[in-house]
């Protein structure tokens, strides 16, 4: 089975982000194409849970893994742009996770929240999805979904089922997996991501038996929008050192980060519930190291020692997709188990007759677009489940050389989206 694995770097032209944790089940967005699988969730109702709020640990878990997760696809992705939702990713792991039992959980629960009980983690994220607003000039939508293959000796656990729709507001499909499914898998996320990601599989495995999608979809308004006046030609100069010529965007805003090895900015979204937040490194660092130095905890650090004060800003626009397979990503991140048929153990999310159930891919795309009305960005996480036999200063900021950007939750002051940009692309 493939689902997109080659990086599509022809596009790009700058961005990225990070993403929290949350749930918020979201409608279709409109689109007319009707799914033809039979809906698992017919006498599933979701009960109504309070989730539990963030707190220290929590936000610290989920710095880290977001942290380890971009330094991770950094190293895969070196000289290209890239771009991951840490949210997504998260979000499609727990929901899995409800599924797992044994070691294949304990390594599960290890990754997303050092330890924290996966019981804790649903109700975690299902306040945080509850906590992440939406109002006109902004929006963040998520939604998940899974889909069983239609075939005898497949059975679905209950549990299984009424955990994700408790806590994930997760809709479960039964099909056959032929042809007809792919559209609808791909039509889903389509729809789900407001058309920023048009699919996610190129075809469906005779192996796989069912997939555990999310999405995901960011778009806002800035808070102060920005004039023809303010957008003028300028010269942008890649990883490899090519010189471009970019549409740059000018402003003045009143947030900075100075010091450790980096400069940055911090610009409001509409409201300021959300931000984007740019750290440029110094001239004599390397971006690679200083992605590597990334850290949870220095993560947190960072985005908490922006000062007030005036910084002038100098943005490209830009606009690009990413995609990246996560399998060996995570196998390094601690939870390999997960990947081996003979050891993985789902049995609390379906029991299959034609051998194991074991995690065969999970595949992350995602888009962003960031231009003088605001930004835009999806992610799409699809896990395919297969079986086998400084002091005030005025401060100016050029983005002119390859940058790490993040768009955040306020709230908790997270990253939902992390990238850098390594080249822009007329």
């Amino acid at each position: 089975m493939q689902i997109m694995e080659t990086k599509q770097t022809t596009k790009m032209r700058i961005a990225t982000g990070l993403l929290l944790i949350c749930v918020l089940a979201a409608a279709l967005s409109g689109c007319n194409t009707q799914i033809q699988a039979a809906d698992l969730m017919a006498g599933v109702s979701a009960n109504t849970t309070a989730g539990k709020a963030a707190d220290d640990a929590f936000i610290r878990a989920q710095a880290d893994l977001s942290a380890a997760l971009f330094r991770a696809a950094a190293a895969e992705s070196r000289g290209e742009s890239l771009l991951i939702s840490p949210l997504s990713i998260q979000l499609a792991l727990a929901m899995t996770a409800n599924g797992a039992d044994g070691q294949t959980l304990a390594e599960m629960e290890t990754l997303l929240g050092s330890g924290i009980p996966l019981d804790g983690l649903n109700e975690y994220y299902r306040a945080c999805a509850d906590a992440l607003p939406s109002a006109d000039g902004y929006q963040l939508h998520i939604a998940n979904s899974i889909w069983f293959r239609d075939q005898q000796g497949l059975t679905v656990e209950k549990d299984f089922l009424q955990r994700n729709a408790d806590y994930y507001g997760a809709q479960a499909y039964k099909a056959p997996f032929d042809g007809q499914t792919l559209k609808d898998i791909n039509n889903w996320v389509k729809q789900n991501t407001n058309g920023m990601i048009d699919r996610i599989l190129d075809e469906i495995s005779a192996e796989t038996k069912l997939y555990l999608i999310n999405a995901l979809t960011f778009d806002a308004e800035w808070a102060v929008a920005y004039e023809e006046s303010d957008i003028r030609d300028g010269a942008f100069t890649s990883y490899g050192g090519e010189k471009r010529t970019v549409e740059m965007m000018h402003s003045e805003e009143s947030k900075y980060f100075s010091g450790d090895s980096a400069v940055g900015f911090l610009k409001d979204y509409k409201d300021s519930k959300y931000a984007f937040a740019a750290l440029l490194p110094d001239a004599d660092v390397d971006l690679y190291a200083y992605i590597d130095s990334l850290t949870g905890e220095k993560l947190l650090q960072t985005l908490g020692s922006f000062k007030s004060g005036s910084v002038a800003v100098t943005m490209p626009k830009f606009s690009y997709d990413d995609e990246l397979r996560l399998n060996g990503l995570l196998e390094n991140l601690g939870m390999p188990t997960a990947f081996d048929n003979g050891k993985a153990d789902f049995t609390r999310m379906a029991s299959c007759a034609d051998g194991n159930l074991f995690i065969g891919d999970i595949l992350h795309k995602t888009f962003i677009s960031v231009d003088e009305r605001g930004t835009r960005a999806g992610a799409a996480t699809a896990v395919a489940m297969n079986s086998e036999s400084i002091s005030v200063p005025e401060l100016t900021v050029t983005l002119d050389r390859p940058f790490v950007f993040m768009i955040l939750d306020n709230t908790n002051g997270l990253p939902i989206f992390i990238g850098a940009v390594t080249d822009i692309q007329a």
